[in-house]
């Protein structure tokens, strides 16, 4: 633009010296802040260079502006311009229903999971609302014996760590009450929760007085825990003293009469005298119980079947004790001359001093029934009796009544045997004792494994004893 000027800030040449035209323009160019370039002259003149242009105005004078503008030729970048996403790829669709699957499982899992932990939280709360209402019932049952607390029976078995013997039932623990009495404590396994009929039960049993039943001094039933605490036996369980094969620590005959005759007294008390019949189910040697002065107490009946006094029969599942079980057992309707039936072994066995079934004998001599059976029809029982008892001062001919009362219970028809109160006479001599008997003596089958354990010598021990316990010669609660 000629003969014009400006109105504006310049910049300088670095020289500061007049040049000519071309030489401006090309300092304009290239200087980045010049936007202009202004000369004042002809050839030669003075050249300014504008960083900014306000306003051009016209001049006499000869002045010449170029201004710098952008070239067209070159490529406008629009930075609004976006590029297009890359085209989406399609997943098969054998991914997609594995995909689906897998959802599918874990969401399955999830609510299985959900719910296997709401029900377990729903039985827990079930029980601990059963187990209340049921402790509730405790004060509602007349006639219990004394109720321990966990606790207390813990510190009177100094933490139950006097352990006096262990079998299928638990576990039995030798403590003493605060009065000095010594006690028993038998911890019960297998029972979940309290039973209305168990603690009927025990209200019976805790009610009984009999100088030939130990007796059911009290009981613990909080939460998960049943224990009975009976009175503590000083010389243990019978077995003890006629099985330990030494006769100088074995009993006396008359100890032995008088042995047998107390648990008769005791099982007749049961099957006649109390309230409701009870039926022990689990007579044998290692059930019976023997104080200071050798008295015979019968033990483990508190847990046995109850009958009304009007019912003859009843009808339940096989208990007891191989070689002891009545042969009536296998129909599963029973009496209490299934009680009168082991007494009848436990008698042969008191008599003769070894046990019913023995695999130390001679294969003959194993099952005492049938050495019995042999000897009677041979007309030599009292061979049998001198086999087993050479050195005990007896009245052979004693010893022979006392084995025909054994046979008499032993029938195998039970309506042919005597009742238990009926036994205490013939035993004491006031009753006469039966003479058509059957000597065709029956009974299960023994397995060989099933008594190993309990024949080895002095092994077999009570519950409540202060011996150790064999778990294969114990039947448990009944």
């Amino acid at each position: 633009m000629k003969d014009t000027s400006y109105i504006g800030r310049d910049m300088r040449n670095e020289s500061g010296e007049y040049t000519d035209l071309e030489s401006c323009k090309k300092a304009c160019l290239r200087n980045c802040s010049c936007k202009a370039a202004h000369f004042n002259g002809y050839s030669n003149g003075y050249c300014l260079l504008l960083n900014e242009v306000l306003s051009l105005v016209t001049a006499t004078s000869n002045n010449t502006v170029y201004l710098k503008v952008q070239n067209s030729s070159t490529p406008q970048i629009n930075p609004r311009i976006e590029q297009s996403p890359p085209p989406v790829q399609q997943t098969p669709p054998w991914i997609r229903q594995k995909h689906a699957k897998i959802l599918l499982g874990t969401i399955g899992a999830s609510m299985g999971v959900v719910l296997s932990i709401s029900i377990y939280f729903f039985l827990v709360r079930k029980k601990a609302v059963q187990l209340e209402d049921e402790e509730e019932f405790l004060d509602g049952v007349p006639g219990l014996p004394t109720r321990f607390s966990y606790e207390d029976l813990s510190a009177m078995t100094e933490n139950f760590s006097k352990k006096l013997g262990e079998g299928g039932f638990g576990s039995v623990f030798e403590g003493e009450l605060q009065d000095g009495t010594k006690i028993a404590v038998k911890s019960l396994k297998g029972v979940d929760h309290i039973k209305k009929s168990f603690l009927a039960e025990v209200a019976t049993i805790g009610s009984i007085e009999h100088a030939n039943l130990v007796k059911l001094l009290g009981f613990c039933a909080a939460k998960s825990q049943r224990l009975l605490v009976y009175e503590h036996m000083t010389n243990g369980s019978l077995d003890r003293w006629i099985f330990n094969g030494e006769q100088e620590h074995g009993l006396t005959w008359h100890t032995k009469k008088k042995i047998m005759i107390e648990i008769a007294k005791g099982l007749a008390y049961l099957h006649e005298d109390c309230n409701r019949k009870i039926i022990h189910l689990d007579i044998k040697p290692q059930n019976i119980l023997l104080d200071k002065n050798f008295n015979a107490k019968v033990a483990d009946f508190g847990l046995s079947k109850m009958v009304a006094k009007d019912q003859s029969k009843v009808v339940t599942k096989m208990k007891g004790t191989p070689g002891y079980i009545a042969p009536e057992w296998m129909s599963l309707v029973i009496t209490e001359k299934v009680d009168v039936y082991s007494f009848g072994i436990v008698m042969l066995e008191i008599v003769c001093g070894r046990k019913n079934v023995d695999w130390n004998q001679a294969e003959e001599e194993v099952d005492l029934l049938s050495v019995f059976k042999r000897k009677i029809e041979e007309d030599k029982v009292g061979e049998m009796f001198d086999m087993y008892n050479k050195d005990l001062e007896v009245e052979k001919e004693e010893a022979i009544e006392m084995m025909r009362v054994a046979a008499w219970c032993l029938q195998s028809d039970y309506t042919k045997r005597p009742s238990m109160s009926v036994v205490v006479k013939a035993l004491e001599g006031s009753a006469a004792i039966e003479t058509n008997l059957n000597y065709n003596f029956s009974y299960p089958p023994i397995p060989r494994n099933t008594m190993e354990v309990s024949n080895q010598k002095g092994q077999a021990r009570d519950a409540i004893s202060s011996a150790t316990l064999i778990p294969s010669v114990l039947s448990g609660p009944r």
